[in-house]
């Protein structure tokens, strides 16, 4: 079984500078699940943060099943990341010295079933860094298409 993914964050390579990426377990309840199988997962607003001496991923929407009864989750609730306590202590000293954020990249089923999430240690880009990523993937796509055309 390879990994499925669920739901991707395009605009955080756009936003943000990704130093490094984790792997994190997520804390979920037994609707949360079957919503993400059948494809209701978004992370596109959403950051992680340390609270209540955890790592939580805030603002994710999970639809609510469809199927659920009056005991449904709550679909823009804060739920825990699960990591060892070692990732966690380095992770927390990283952004409070260094002012940078935590942005989930993805979230995906391993090769297991399990669910999980690739969070980002980020920078924020400023307007200009953002236009020169433009111009470089524009660049890049121009001369892929040239090469393209040359080689017939």
């Amino acid at each position: 079984m390879t990994s499925k993914t669920i739901a991707e964050n395009r605009k955080a390579r756009h936003n943000y500078f990704i130093e490094n990426d984790y792997e994190a377990g997520i804390m979920l309840v037994g609707t949360e699940v079957k919503s993400l199988r059948a494809g209701g997962g978004n992370i596109q607003e959403s950051y992680a943060s340390f609270e209540n001496g955890g790592l939580y991923l805030v603002n994710a929407h999970i639809a609510e099943y469809g199927f659920g009864n009056r005991n449904n989750h709550e679909p823009t609730r804060p739920r825990q990341l699960l990591m060892h306590k070692k990732e966690l202590a380095k992770l927390e000293a990283l952004l409070q010295r260094a002012g940078k954020t935590l942005v989930p990249l993805s979230l995906y089923f391993n090769e297991k079933g399990k669910v999980k999430v690739k969070i980002g240690l980020a920078a924020g880009k400023k307007q200009h860094d953002k236009r020169q990523s433009d111009k470089e993937r524009d660049w890049g796509r121009e001369k892929q298409r040239l090469l393209k055309n040359d080689s017939r």
